[in-house]
Formats: C-alpha cells, structure tokens, sequence
C-alpha cells in the first residue's frame, strides 16, 4: 500500500538529527516508496533553506539525497490557495498542498508541530504515520 503525504521540513531536519528516531523511520519508508511525498516548488524551497542552516551542520551531500529523492519520486502538486488562518501562516502550504490532493486521494501532512495547523484526522504525527503504514502491512500480510 503507498500514501502521500506533504512532510513538515521539521519532519526532514529531525530524520537528519536522528537516526533511528520516529522521523527517520518514516523517511526510511519514503525512501522505499511506501509514502509518496507531495511537494511543490515552495515546499521545496522550503526544505533547501532551512535544511542547509549552518546551525544544523548537516552534510551536502545528506541534503541533496532527500531533496534529489522527493523531486524524482514524489508528486509534485500545485494548490490552489486555501482559506483558512493558520498560527504560523508560512506553513499555509504545506495545508494547500494536502488539501489540493485529499479532492482526489487520500493524503496526509505529517508535522511535528501539529499546533501549528488545524485540528483535522488527516494532520498527523511520524509517529501517528508510521503507525498507520505498519498497521497497513500488518493487514496485508495477515493470512485473514
């Protein structure tokens, strides 16, 4: 089974911090092709800027992998603006983008931050998301 799923840049910096971690985890599944990430160029931009922050010391070639990976395999997704206000509106479109795919498909956003957008079944945890897709592949690998 694959789900998409827009990922919050804090997601990526904390795959980056640690490994092993919850976020990294669900990178791992990125990286697999079980979850399809949405992207448009602000996401994007997004990612390069704050990824390459000096504060965070991460490797280029680290930074290039999962920027290179989500543009070659991820969905890229042009949203329409959305109507809705936000406590930090720089994250508006990350909500655009999940909001313009979940008309088609279901679609996820996974933040850390979940205080930042609103409260809705489809804003989830890493951890709330790699729960999920183990429960999918638990089901279907189940003999029932």
């Amino acid at each position: 089974m694959r789900y998409y799923a827009v990922l919050d840049t804090n997601v990526l910096v904390s795959a980056l911090l640690i490994e092993g971690s919850t976020p990294w985890r669900l990178m791992d599944m990125v990286f697999s092709k079980c979850v399809i990430p949405l992207f448009n160029d602000d996401i994007l931009a997004e990612y390069e800027d704050v990824l390459r922050r000096k504060k965070f010391g991460f490797l280029e070639s680290d930074i290039k992998e999962m920027i290179d990976f989500i543009k070659r395999w991820g969905l890229r997704v042009e949203a329409a603006p959305v109507d809705v206000v936000m406590s930090d509106m720089d994250d508006i479109i990350f909500y655009a983008v999940v909001m313009e795919k979940r008309a088609q498909d279901d679609a996820y956003l996974v933040t850390g931050n979940l205080k930042h957008f609103p409260k809705e079944p489809f804003i989830v945890t890493p951890k709330e998301m790699l729960d999920m897709i183990l429960s999918g592949m638990a089901a279907e690998t189940s003999p029932l």
